[in-house]
């Protein structure tokens, strides 16, 4: 198996002390974006909806599931799932049947047990790929579809990146600034942590700023301390135990499937970006199934769904340390989070415009994790047949905002990224030409995630 230039693979090597950092950099990588999917819930359901406490214990609690899964052998996080944000939507607004006249926070365990189900999707795909095994299945993905998927996971979430900085640029460029100079010119432990200085530093920045009396560029403030201030120092998270409705199982289920997809994508860009294959060793079956038992478990204790999370793919890739300990360690900080509101808000409170700054790196990272699976595998695009393939799926990936279609009264939305890994599957597994074979470059195999 390949071992990257620089790479750590054993964590421990750099002591105890460097580790408990490493994972206080992954935790601040998955923050924002975790915390922000049940502000967007509660939102829908008018202040009814979701808790922070509860979504960081979920997503930490399901981290460690999906680690013990996959033989603690993957250093993927799990954070919150964006994708069913519009199912959340669709049931907060359900005025028929026994919905009729429910408050919005009657609605949310409902909304909750259909992800359940979508969690427990995830078992059957990975029951098939247990069965015919993964080296068929990875057939109909070779690295000119899984290459170009990367790029698009990276390159869609750029906007939001941009969207951010653009809250407050000056605080953005010292985020991003930092991150680059101690990731290039940086030595020992600081070589290694670049986000995470990039986060301490722009946030000493941005207490002075505030103190100068500057705010941010749509007049708001840049730090709001009063949701430090009145958080409690330790409370238990707001469980809401899952109930289930057909009408609202057809609504959130079908999601799964454009999850999944996802999931598949973000494992190959962990497998290209560390030279590791964990799409056959733990096995993408493995993979799907912690996914798919964090998911359903968080539904059923009243969490959002967990997906992958490639801003700790991004982390993977700057600071070159793979040691899934690292990772977990991350999970072990979110969890006791879930219990201490105030720290939890001190973290909350951190300036969109820096998160800003380090997603645009880390997005940026991930998409060129893509360009190199391309490269490393010598997908020959003087074939037509491949061009089309990656033309289609950035198009799809980028320039489209997926697709809806309805089966019966139930509306399924694909995602863009889910649509495009759909067209791209089919059109290599449709056009003649197909130049990839298993082990003929070994190298290219396990920056794809395979190895024979």
């Amino acid at each position: 198996m390949n071992n990257r230039q620089d790479a750590i693979y054993d964590a421990s090597s750099l002591g105890v002390s460097k580790m408990l950092i490493l994972g206080l950099q992954h935790m601040f990588a998955m923050f924002g974006a975790t915390i922000l999917v049940p502000i967007l819930v509660n939102n829908y359901f008018h202040g009814e909806g979701m808790s922070v406490q509860t979504t960081l214990l979920c997503a930490g609690a399901g981290t460690l599931i999906f680690h013990l899964c996959t033989r603690f052998k993957v250093p993927a996080f799990l954070g919150s799932s964006f994708a069913f944000l519009g199912g959340f939507a669709a049931v907060a607004e359900l005025e028929t049947g026994r919905f009729a006249g429910m408050s919005y926070g009657e609605k949310l365990p409902y909304a909750c047990g259909g992800i359940v189900v979508a969690g427990l999707l995830y078992f059957v795909l990975a029951g098939l790929i247990k069965v015919v095994g993964v080296q068929k299945v990875m057939r109909f993905l070779p690295p000119v579809v899984t290459g170009p998927i990367i790029i698009g996971i990276g390159l869609g979430l750029a906007p939001s990146a941009i969207a951010n900085c653009s809250m407050n640029w000056p605080l953005a460029l010292v985020a991003l600034v930092t991150v680059i100079i101690f990731n290039i010119w940086g030595k020992g432990i600081f070589k290694i942590i670049p986000v995470l200085l990039g986060v301490v530093v722009a946030y000493a920045i941005a207490i002075n700023m505030q103190q100068w009396g500057l705010t941010n560029a749509d007049g708001s403030m840049i730090i709001d301390t009063q949701a430090i201030a009145e958080a409690p120092i330790v409370g238990f998270p707001q469980i809401a135990m899952a109930k289930f409705d057909l009408t609202v199982i057809l609504t959130m289920a079908p999601i799964a499937i454009a999850a999944m997809m996802e999931h598949i994508g973000d494992i190959s860009a962990i497998s290209a970006t560390t030279g590791r294959n964990f799409i056959e060793d733990p096995g993408l079956n493995r993979t799907l199934l912690g996914d798919g038992l964090a998911t359903a478990l968080a539904g059923f204790f009243g969490g959002p769904a967990n997906t992958t999370y490639g801003e700790n793919t991004g982390v993977l890739e700057l600071s070159k340390v793979y040691d899934p300990k690292v990772i977990r360690l991350a999970a072990i900080y979110a969890v006791v989070l879930g219990f201490v509101p105030k720290v939890a808000q001190v973290f909350g409170s951190m300036p969109t415009a820096i998160v800003g700054g380090i997603s645009f790196i880390l997005y940026g990272m991930i998409s060129a994790v893509g360009v190199r699976n391309i490269v490393e595998n010598q997908v020959d695009f003087k074939k037509s047949r491949n061009l089309i393939i990656m033309a289609i799926i950035l198009v799809i990936a980028l320039g489209t905002n997926g697709i809806s279609f309805s089966i019966g009264e139930t509306t399924i939305t694909l995602t863009s990224l889910a649509l495009a890994s759909i067209v791209g599957i089919l059109l290599n597994a449709v056009l003649p030409g197909n130049d990839y074979q298993f082990g003929k470059n070994q190298l290219g195999d396990e920056y794809q995630g395979i190895h024979l």
